[in-house]
């Protein structure tokens, strides 16, 4: 990455050396990898996240050209691969279809959207309100 040779890393160290002192010298060097490593770690991550997100894109092109060239007629290997993502994607949906369901069944016995249990303690707060002087 760096063109920096054996002369340079001695030069780097003596001015280092001169210019922070013994006693500041390990923790300086210390931060300054800790930032390294870090920089690293997080090209590290954007670079695998570039590489999912082509790859999602290629997947994705290669859905629409099956969709438009008709999923009947292809490759063995495309369609094994086009059921088990639907699979996948109904797994993941269906913990969340149950709650959307439970919350339209919900709604659909109290259509102002507050339950029972929020009606009767709204009341409550209403009626044990402090109420204002209008004098204040």
């Amino acid at each position: 990455m760096f063109d920096i040779g054996f002369w340079e890393l001695v030069l780097i160290s003596v001015i280092g050396l001169v210019v922070l002192g013994p006693e500041r010298l390990p923790h300086a060097i210390r931060s300054v990898m800790h930032w390294v490593t870090t920089i690293k770690e997080m090209a590290n991550s954007v670079k695998t996240e570039v590489t999912q997100e082509l790859k999602l894109h290629e997947i994705n092109e290669n859905m629409i050209k099956a969709s438009k060239k008709g999923l009947n007629d292809l490759d063995p290997e495309l369609q094994k691969s086009i059921d088990e993502m639907k699979e996948t994607a109904d797994q993941l949906s269906r913990p969340y279809k149950k709650e959307i369901d439970d919350l339209k069944t919900s709604l659909n016995k109290n259509p102002s959207g507050t339950s029972q249990q929020e009606n009767s303690i709204l009341d409550r707060s209403k009626s044990t309100a402090p109420t204002q002087d209008k004098n204040e």
